[in-house]
This record gives structure tokens, sequence and C-alpha cells, in this order.
């Protein structure tokens, strides 16, 4: 019987229940990990004695062994210790949640099994910077770009593109306010507002040209599927620059998408240059027909898409864990008694 371990958090979406549902249906048993509930509720050991590893988790009164897992899907770990401000005094609470992180992302790097996405490979995708040089060596197109916290440097760039530029971050940004999380949405800056760009010397953004959009595309790769959507997201002003601020109402508005070939083939060739077997990759379409590769996210967001696809997505998921299909495997062998490293294809 295969042993699927995903890692997730207690207030994930309904993605991990199909996407679990359609492995114990082909008998393979599966253990969530919470890690919102980590390390309260669970218990995460690893120990190496008489020659032998073995890794254990212990939660709900029980003991899972790891060291037997034949498939890992780390699916994001939001929230982590979420739980523990609540027990520990704030001068401890920094130090023991570097300990946690510590702890959990060591484990998931040395468990050698077949991952669809190892953590480093993950942080290695935060790199948007790295992301668009792969990609435009591929041959895709990629938005003119400046990544500074250079007020000169960003005002320069700004008013070199007449037509507007676009701001984002780099990363999942927010800002908390009494409690609740504000995303910092992707804007427009033109010559006109460029008033406040000192503060940019605090915190580096990164800038792009502001490209005209017929279809903005969700290319979800699963191994070697790949799941094309698009919405035309022009159709709502708030939805123009950024479709997020108004994602709920364009949910039902995503259409099934034909991917040229040569596109298809390229973005394919970057997840084998990652090494990774998923990716939610951001397209933009323009009227002359066009393909702007922008970013890859490595744990980016496809229920919604699933839903319109009939949950093919999730059935790839868990047909990728099981090894029924394509998947990008290279794991390591460890030989205890030689001490040595193999790669194994």
């Amino acid at each position: 019987m295969q042993k699927i371990l995903i890692i997730t958090h207690s207030q994930d979406n309904e993605c991990i229940d199909i996407v679990t549902g359609k492995l114990e249906a082909q008998g393979a048993q599966v253990i969530r990990f919470n890690v919102d509930r980590y390390p309260l509720a669970y218990g995460l050991s690893s120990c190496y004695e008489n020659g032998v590893w073995h890794t254990y988790l212990d939660y709900e009164g029980k003991r899972e062994n790891l060291g037997d897992i034949t498939a890992l899907w780390y699916r994001r770990s939001h929230n982590l210790a979420s739980g523990l401000k609540e027990q520990l005094e704030g001068e401890y609470l920094s130090s023991a949640h570097g300990e946690i992180r510590q702890t959990l992302f060591g484990m998931l790097e040395g468990m050698h099994c077949f991952q669809i996405g190892r953590f480093s490979q993950y942080r290695r995708l935060d790199s948007k910077e790295e992301q668009m040089k792969i990609a435009s060596a591929l041959g895709l197109k990629v938005p003119e770009t400046c990544i500074t916290n250079s007020p000169e440097e960003a005002r320069r760039f700004v008013l070199a593109h007449k037509e507007g530029a676009i701001v984002k971050m780099q990363s999942s940004f927010a800002i908390y306010r009494e409690g609740r999380e504000h995303v910092v949405f992707t804007n427009v800056i033109t010559e006109d507002n460029l008033d406040s760009i000192d503060s940019l010397q605090y915190c580096p953004m990164q800038f792009q040209q502001k490209i005209e959009k017929a279809r903005e595309l969700r290319v979800t790769i699963v191994g070697d599927a790949v799941f094309t959507f698009a919405v035309d997201s022009q159709q709502m002003d708030n939805a123009k620059v950024d479709w997020r601020r108004e994602g709920l109402e364009l949910l039902a508005q995503w259409e099934p998408y034909e991917l040229p070939a040569d596109v298809r083939e390229k973005l394919l060739r970057l997840m084998d240059i990652y090494g990774a077997n998923y990716g939610a990759i951001d397209i933009i379409v323009t009227p002359e027909n066009e393909y702007y590769f922008l970013e890859i996210n490595s744990a980016g967001e496809y229920f919604w898409l699933d839903r319109l696809a009939d949950h093919k997505i999730s059935e790839q998921i868990a047909d990728v864990l099981l090894g029924k299909v394509f998947r990008r495997y290279h794991p390591l062998q460890l030989d205890n008694k030689l001490q040595t490293v193999a790669a194994i294809s």
C-alpha cells in the first residue's frame, strides 16, 4: 500500500479533501500534517540509532512512521505554529519559531521519497528575477522589468514607459491592521504619481511595463499535464490591472483555453529546469496575440479551476503522487554503510 504525506494547514480549502479522496479510492493511505497545529498537537521526531534513521509523526493518540512514505506533497505551510503565541512569552517566541521552521523544513529536505516539489525548490521559485531570466532564455516573452529600491532608478524606468508602468511586490505582501490582512495588489504608476517614490528606498518593489490585455491565462501544470484557463479581466474596471481585486466576481468567467504548442513546450521545459511537478503560471495575451510570461506560483491556488475541469487537476495530482503518470523524479539514495550519495533517475 502506498503511503502519502500531505503538508498543509487546517484551514486549507476543498482541494486537499478531493485529492485525499482520489488517493484513498486507489488504496493509498493519506497522512495530513496540519502545520498550524504543530508543535502543540503534533510531535515530530527524527532519530538516528543503531545505524538507522527513523522519523515519526505523533498526533491524535497515534504514531505514524514516516520512513516508508512513498510520496510527499508540500502544499503550503501557512500559519506554522500559530497557537504557540498563547504559550510562550514574546522574548522566547521568535527563537522557538526559528527552531520549529528548522525542524519541519529540515525533515522535508531529508525525505528522499518522491515529492511533487521539494521545499528548497519552492524557495528557489521565490526568485521572480530568475524565473524571468530562464523564461526569456527559453524564448518566452517577458515584460520589461526593473526590481529596485532606488527611487532614482524607479523614476527613470517609469518615465521611460510613457504608456505607464505597473508596480507590484515580489512576495505575497500584505499589511496587517487590527488583526486583518490587507493584500497589496498590483497597481499602475505614471509620471503623475511619482511624488511618494522616495519611500521606495526602505522596501524594494518590482516595476514592469504595462502590457495591454486581451485575456489573462492561468496555466496549471501537474507533471506533464497542462490545464489552461482564460478570463477577460478587462470587462471590470477594478480588475483591469489585477484580476484578484474582483476574484470572486470573475470565478465563473474563466474558460478553457487552447495554449499554442510552442508556448506549451517552453513552459514544460521551464518546469523541467526547476525539477518541479506543480506550477501555477500567469500569462498575459495581448490584443496582437502575443504571450507574455509573468511568473510561476509554486503553490498557486487552483481549486476554482479544478471545479471547472471536473476535478481533473486534483485527479492528476493524485496520479502523480501515486506514480501512475509522468513525474520529474530525481531522489537521493543514501547508503548508510558507505556514506555515499547516488542520484537515481
